[in-house]
């Protein structure tokens, strides 16, 4: 693709990095094929080809309206598009700058400008969060519907108890979250337990909440920077310890955000090569469990058979398709005897994106009930995951419990008690 980009941003180290992407589009449109946008609304300009067209005629110093931050917006960047594209375009990336761009040029109107603040200022914050949460919840049978449909019900069980440490030599450190530890905080408690019967001891840093993910993609790339300098900051004296691993994701959405956590703070002198350090040691749960597969299925062996009860996985966006992790989650779900119902058109996303549910409902809506339909096909007695956000968008439509993926490890390895 031929270009020719404005003086406003022609000689930036981002209208460079523009320029290239932009040049590596062959226009062939293999991407639309699988953009779950553009299989709803069959409009070019909500999928990437036409995305990427907008985004051109924006940086060449072309029209830029609410028409072109609409559909810029209804992406959900979930790199679909990327694992179809022969000629490896950083789809992403673009967005990124375009958004940026548009962020700049179009004012949004006051009221979306407010729900985005709170959106950026709420949900990383725990202490706004999960009071809030608890209000929504003992007020949920009062909501309207579209409302009550985003507060999660209260856990009808307590989640059960870290491990004691037992002295492993081993050590992980688990990233908390900002809205996990209030909507599901089993997650990070059952992934505890299973790497304690592997010999390693998994702990959590307080001081490291949000991982950036959700403020950056709302164009608060400052506040984001904030958050992950944080994060850094809280498992830094880990790293100079020498005796933390890995940097463990139970969330796929942090997991791909921490690992660009080099690249994003490329530029700053004080955090570029403490960011590559801790993005290289990150590692997503699955992939921990991959490399100990030969004593954990030794552990399931001797916890028993399994109940052969059937599940459908929805492997998120963040896991397949930005940190390219597919079929690992399944291979371990049916080590630990369960059997994985088919799910058709696996790589489309399930509507969740972040924020995108509170943002664009409608579509996220459709998504979502496309694939619950796609995943209960097969008549599972579980819905799982891997992705806090996925978890819950599926929950809020779901008679089918929908829970993450390593809970039922866990279970299973806990017959064994």
């Amino acid at each position: 693709m031929q270009t020719n980009l404005a003086d406003f941003i022609r000689d930036t180290p981002v209208g460079r990095e523009a320029d290239a992407i932009l040049r590596s589009c062959v226009h062939c449109g293999f991407c639309t094929a699988t953009c779950p946008t553009f299989q709803l609304l069959g409009d070019e300009l909500d999928g990437p080809r036409g995305r990427i067209y907008l985004i051109k005629q924006m940086l060449e110093g072309g029209l830029v309206s609410e028409t072109t931050q609409l559909h810029l917006d209804r992406c959900l960047s979930c790199r679909s598009c990327e694992t179809t594209c022969p000629s490896g375009v950083r789809y992403h990336r673009l967005l990124e700058i375009g958004r940026e761009v548009v962020e700049r040029k179009v004012p949004r109107p006051l009221a979306a400008r407010v729900m985005r603040f709170l959106l950026c200022e709420a949900l990383p914050r725990n202490w706004i969060f999960r009071p809030a949460v608890r209000v929504g919840q003992a007020m949920r049978p009062l909501l309207p519907r579209a409302l009550a449909d985003k507060v999660p019900p209260a856990a009808a069980r307590a989640a059960r108890p870290w491990p004691r440490a037992a002295g492993h030599r081993r050590r992980m450190i688990a990233l908390a979250g900002c809205v996990q530890p209030t909507l599901t905080p089993a997650t990070n408690a059952a992934t505890a337990r299973v790497l304690d019967r592997l010999g390693i001891e998994l702990a959590e840093v307080p001081a490291a909440a949000c991982c950036g993910a959700l403020r950056y993609h709302l164009q608060a790339q400052e506040k984001a920077l904030d958050d992950m300098r944080q994060v850094i900051d809280a498992w830094w004296p880990e790293v100079e310890s020498g005796r933390v691993e890995a940097f463990v994701m139970t969330a796929s959405g942090c997991g791909e955000h921490v690992r660009v956590y080099g690249e994003l703070l490329q530029h700053d002198p004080a955090y570029a090569a403490k960011a590559a350090r801790i993005a290289q040691m990150t590692r997503d749960v699955s992939e921990i469990l991959a490399g100990e597969q030969d004593r954990l299925v030794e552990l399931l062996r001797a916890a028993g058979g399994g109940s052969g009860e059937r599940v459908a996985f929805h492997s998120p966006c963040t896991l397949q398709h930005a940190q390219k992790i597919r079929g690992v989650v399944e291979g371990l779900l049916a080590a630990a005897g369960y059997q994985l119902s088919p799910v058709a058109d696996a790589h489309l996303c399930c509507g969740s994106a972040g924020t995108y549910s509170i943002s664009q409902p409608v579509l996220a809506t459709q998504l979502r009930d496309n694939k619950l339909a796609a995943m209960n096909a097969g008549r599972p007695a579980f819905l799982v995951t891997a992705n806090i956000g996925c978890q819950t968008h599926l929950q809020s439509g779901s008679a089918t419990p929908v829970r993450h993926w390593i809970e039922l490890i866990d279970e299973r390895l806990g017959k064994a008690s």
